[in-house]
C-alpha cells in the first residue's frame, strides 16, 4: 500500500516537473522525420507515459532492494539514524557529479545535448530519451535515484555502503567549504577595493 502511494506520489511529481518546464525549440530532434519517412508527430517532447516508464523503473528498482533487504534478519540491514546525514550529502555528492560535473558528462551525453557555447544542457530527442534527459540535467531528480543506489549499496553490502557513503559524503563537504572559502574570498576583496 505505501508503495503504491510513493508511485502515485512520484508519477504526479514527474508529470508536474515534464509540464512545468519550457524546452526550447533547440532540444527539438535533428531528424523531423519518423522511421517511415514522414515527419515526426509534433506535441511534448515527453509524454505522461514516458515519465511513467521512468517511475516504473525506479520503482521495481526500489520494490527489488525492499524485497532483498526484507530477507535479511536483524539489526545488521538497518541503517541507523546517524548514518542519514551523511547518506544525505553523499546522495548530494553524487547526484551533482551526474548531473552536473565534466566527469559525469559521458552518463548525460546520450540525453542532453549542449545549445549554445555557456548554456546549459538541455535534454536531447523526445519520448523516453528525452524524459531521461531532463532526469539527468536536475540535480533534485537524479537525487532520487542516487539516494536509492546509495541505500541499496549501504543495506546490500554494509562494508561497501559504508565506503562509498564517506567517499561521496567527504567530497560533498569539501564542496561546501570549497564555496565557503570562495565567497569569503571574493568578500574579502570587494572589501578592500
Amino acid at each position: 500500500m505505501a508503495l503504491a502511494r510513493l508511485g502515485r506520489s512520484l508519477s504526479v511529481r514527474a508529470r508536474h516537473q515534464g509540464h512545468r518546464r519550457e524546452v526550447p525549440s533547440t532540444t527539438e530532434p535533428r531528424s523531423r522525420s519518423g522511421p517511415d519517412g514522414r515527419p515526426a508527430p509534433s506535441g511534448q517532447p515527453a509524454e505522461p507515459a514516458d515519465y511513467g516508464a521512468l517511475n516504473a523503473v525506479y520503482l521495481t528498482l526500489f520494490a527489488g532492494v525492499l524485497a532483498a533487504t526484507s530477507r535479511r534478519a536483524g539489526s545488521e540491514s538497518a541503517i541507523p539514524q546517524r548514518e542519514i546525514v551523511p547518506l544525505g550529502v553523499a546522495t548530494f555528492a553524487l547526484s551533482k557529479v551526474v548531473a552536473r560535473e565534466k566527469i559525469g558528462t559521458w552518463v548525460r551525453e546520450p540525453f542532453v545535448e549542449q545549445d549554445a557555447e555557456h548554456n546549459p544542457e538541455q535534454p536531447r530527442g523526445r519520448g523516453v530519451r528525452h524524459a531521461v534527459g531532463e532526469l539527468m540535467t536536475c540535480t533534485r531528480c537524479i537525487g532520487a535515484w542516487a539516494a536509492l543506489a546509495l541505500v541499496a549499496l549501504r543495506l546490500l553490502s554494509p562494508p561497501a555502503g559504508r565506503i562509498a557513503t564517506t567517499v561521496l559524503a567527504t567530497s560533498g563537504v569539501n564542496d561546501f567549504l570549497q564555496t565557503a572559502f570562495r565567497l569569503a574570498t571574493e568578500r574579502a576583496n570587494a572589501a578592500a577595493s
